[in-house]
């Protein structure tokens, strides 16, 4: 079952343009973790914020990616990491759009 899974977590910056250079080669290791299908990344400059929206393909993939990526963050300095795990309804997700593959 497609799983959605959630994190954010404080962050510094940098934010925008310079987030995108200085995070290009995370994004392209991120995209061949097993079961991914998607990642839009957010950030909120203004609350210090950033993470991102996932979509796995199983909820295995999801939660063998959150314990990984907390890891690594935890790794780097970063506290208050809040995910959540959410299953998917199709049919609903398709009625208004959703980019499900």
């Amino acid at each position: 079952m497609l799983t959605v899974l959630q994190i954010d977590f404080p962050f510094n910056g940098p934010f925008g343009e310079e987030m995108s250079q200085a995070m290009q080669p995370l994004a392209e290791s991120i995209i061949t973790e097993p079961g991914l299908l998607w990642k839009i990344w957010t950030e909120n400059a203004a609350t210090q914020e950033a993470g991102g929206v996932y979509l796995f393909s199983d909820a295995s993939s999801a939660q063998s990616y959150l314990a990984m990526h907390s890891a690594r963050l935890a790794a780097s300095g970063v506290c208050d990491i809040r995910a959540k795990l959410f299953s998917v309804n199709n049919p609903l997700s398709l009625i208004c759009k959703g980019p499900l593959q």
